[in-house]
């Protein structure tokens, strides 16, 4: 048994509880399997050259995107550098993925700007220590798997509106002009732009037009050339050679800043849980949607552990907090990189971390002139590749649900923000996949099977006195109504038999609908019969007291022929009953003839 598997509690046999030492035992293995082991470095002899590589080769993607969502955030480009090489080396250790990159992301900037906007650049830490926490707390508390209830259209929604809300905060950068007040991302842009001093543009959009058609010609021409870096470089070379007047990033100092523990007050953290709750939630539903991206473009190695992932994320994110970064997530695009430059072990990311510190201790002052224009633009063409219209088109010809749920969750995404375009996503999901399973239940009376009918008269007899009826599918909360109604309008029979076998689904609501509909036939002078009912329902039945409300605690049937026969005795008795009453009655009331 793996540490995975391993059960939580022994329990105590003598005295029915659990031993305090087994509760001991249980969270040892708890701490084993969330914390880091040597089988997380196996292969590395045989890989690290690849892994080194991969390192290499995702460093130089993630330079720029890191310097780009940091200045979009509202916090600057060295937050953003720093978040990329703390966060990114302590989820490399901690995290429950081999191949996960973590850092700065553009879901995570479109969720700070509004806490930027109403409490400052300064709260921004403080929101990344305690989104770390619940993080981690929700890793210890075993959450990770959840992610997995996330339906494709709301994670498709929910990654398209991404791009569009990235491409649209890019709108006052690649103009070269300060943002418009606001938090919405589309009515930013829009007001931008109607402030906008063209002539004044003419550059920073030259510089854009320029990095955009070199990241979209280079990988034409070799596949294998950084393109986002070259069209940083080339756009900065051009900035400086023609002195062009376009904002840059930029001071970056000179080293890494020392870790501290922001000052808060009970107020201050009781003000900034909500915004640290909604970064909470995309840290991790971004970072074990990214790590299941990885897992299936690396089909040949371990999965990852979605609760240590967890652990892992939360503690990148304190580690960030403490040194003024910003909150992270696994990164799908640069763990994409990662994965198909080679990456078999967890160095790749480790060394990528690694190489982004060198850039901040050697190469500060080149990166602080790199005009912010080249950087919109890099942020414009991975906005763009995460709009993926074949899948988009693909989901809306699926069917009218997957098209509503995959709309609704872009919809909200753009207008109002990621963590509730989720929420709202999977709630509209799970509506139309109850109302899909109602409509698929259905109630079918049928004929009994010949081979049950012995005789002519009783099959007249059956038909006539005899009603059986198929369940079929769910009887749950959302369709007992209709199941209700229609067996209401059962009359002219003695018996109805209620054929079970075929029900896949009963919760409490459908074995509550099931006992009124035994009452109601009863109180109509029906008997009720119960055939085929599954030993997984037979819990919830007799809870809600199913069983009791029968007539007889005999009218429960394994077996249909055996159903039928004791619904004939029924019709037989009463036949026989009515009979001599009728007889009884025409006796009392002859007129004897005289002597």
């Amino acid at each position: 048994m793996s540490v995975d598997e391993a059960p939580t509690t022994t329990p105590d046999l003598t005295f029915g509880q659990t031993h305090p030492g087994a509760l001991l035992v249980a969270a040892r293995r708890r701490v084993i399997a969330l914390a880091p082991h040597r089988d997380d470095y196996t292969g590395l002899s045989r890989s690290w050259r690849r892994d080194l590589l991969a390192g290499l080769t995702v460093a130089i993607v993630a330079l720029p995107l890191a310097l780009g969502f940091g200045v979009s955030s509202g916090l600057g480009a060295a937050a953003g550098l720093v978040t990329a090489v703390v966060a990114g080396a302590v989820a490399a250790v901690l995290g429950g993925s081999h191949l996960q990159v973590s850092g700065p992301t553009g879901a995570m900037t479109v969720v700070l700007l509004p806490v930027v906007a109403r409490f400052g650049p300064e709260s921004v830490p403080v929101v990344a220590i305690m989104a770390g926490g619940l993080v981690v707390l929700a890793g210890v508390l075993g959450l990770g798997r959840l992610v997995a209830y996330i339906p494709w259209p709301v994670v498709e929604g929910f990654t398209v509106g991404i791009g569009l809300v990235i491409a649209l905060q890019q709108v006052p950068l690649a103009l070269g002009t300060p943002a418009a007040p606001g938090t919405n991302a589309a009515q930013v842009a829009l007001d931008t732009i109607g402030d906008v001093d063209w002539a004044a543009a003419v550059a920073p959009l030259a510089l854009v037009v320029l990095s955009v058609a070199l990241m979209v010609v280079l990988p034409r021409l070799r596949r294998g050339i950084p393109a986002s870096l070259v069209a940083v470089v080339v756009a900065t070379l051009v900035a400086e050679l023609a002195d062009l007047d376009v904002p840059r990033i930029g001071a970056l100092p000179a080293s890494l800043p020392a870790p501290h523990l922001p000052v808060v007050d009970a107020q201050t953290t009781s003000a900034l849980f909500s915004s640290a709750l909604a970064v909470a939630a995309l840290a991790a539903l971004e970072s074990l949607l990214s790590a299941r991206v990885a897992d299936g473009m690396a089909d040949d190695l371990a999965r990852t552990k979605p609760n240590r992932e967890l652990v892992g994320q939360g503690l990148a994110n304190v580690a960030s907090g403490l040194f003024g970064g910003l909150p992270a997530t696994g990164a799908i695009a640069r763990t994409a990189v990662n994965v198909r430059s080679g990456a078999r072990t967890r160095v790749a990311a480790l060394s990528h971390a690694a190489l982004l510190a060198g850039v901040v201790y050697l190469a500060a002052p080149w990166v602080g002139r790199i005009p912010l224009a080249a950087l919109a633009a890099v942020l414009l063409v991975t906005a763009a590749r995460m709009v993926d219209v074949s899948t988009a088109a693909a989901i809306c010809r699926s069917g009218r649900s997957g098209a509503a749920v995959f709309l609704t969750t872009l919809v909200v995404t753009v207008v109002f923000d990621l963590v509730l375009a989720v929420e709202v996503g999977v709630a509209v999901a799970a509506v139309l996949a109850l109302r899909a399973v109602a409509r698929a239940s259905g109630l079918h009376r049928e004929d009994a099977p010949d081979e049950v009918l012995h005789a002519d008269d009783e099959r007249a007899l059956l038909h006539e006195h005899i009603a059986v009826y198929r369940i079929d599918g769910a009887l749950f909360f959302a369709d007992v109504r209709r199941f209700l109604d229609e067996l209401a309008q059962v009359t002219d029979v003695r018996v109805v038999v209620l054929r079970l076998s075929s029900v896949s689904v009963l919760d409490t609501s459908g074995a509550h609908a099931l006992a009124q509909i035994v009452i109601d036939l009863q109180h109509r002078g029906i008997v009720v019969l119960l055939k085929g009912l599954r030993p997984q329902h037979h819990r919830v039945v007799k809870s809600v007291g199913v069983l009791d409300v029968l007539a007889h605690e005999h009218h429960l049937f394994d077996d249909l022929g055996t159903a039928l026969e004791h619904a004939r005795s029924h019709v037989r008795g009463e036949e026989a009953t009515m009979g001599a009453a009728t007889s009884g009655s025409r006796t009392s009331t002859t007129t004897p003839e005289e002597p």
